[in-house]
């Protein structure tokens, strides 16, 4: 990403994250939302929003939720942001699955049955 690709998901990723804190978190029955990554197309136009979804037994309903309601939430970026910048990007919203991601390698590495090295043997 360009510099200025950079600046603007920095602006973006900010002002979604506090819109989900703020605004809209009686949409979603609670479940705490944040904003883990943006990325944003060359021209700007379009903003991929990476969702940490937490404390909710259902991340797929819950990010289905917000899919329905981008509009309200690119309207509310908008509200936000449009002294800033010319263009309020076409949000499209992603699970981030890092978090799983760790907990799926920190469950393969405990499963690891490593002997340990005889004495008298170095690296």
């Amino acid at each position: 990403m360009t510099q200025r690709q950079q600046k603007y998901a920095r602006l973006l990723q900010k002002e979604i994250g506090e819109i989900f804190q703020q605004d809209t978190k009686s949409m979603f029955g609670g479940a705490f939302i944040t904003v883990s990554g943006v990325n944003v197309s060359p021209d700007l136009s379009i903003a991929s929003v990476y969702l940490s979804l937490t404390l909710t037994k259902k991340p797929q309903t819950i990010l289905e939720d917000v899919r329905e309601k981008g509009k309200q939430i690119r309207q509310q970026l908008g509200g936000r942001i449009r002294n800033q910048v010319r263009i309020i990007p076409e949000l499209r919203f992603f699970a981030d699955e890092t978090l799983l991601e760790a907990e799926k390698m920190d469950k393969l590495i405990a499963s690891l049955h490593i002997p340990p090295a005889p004495e008298g043997e170095e690296d």
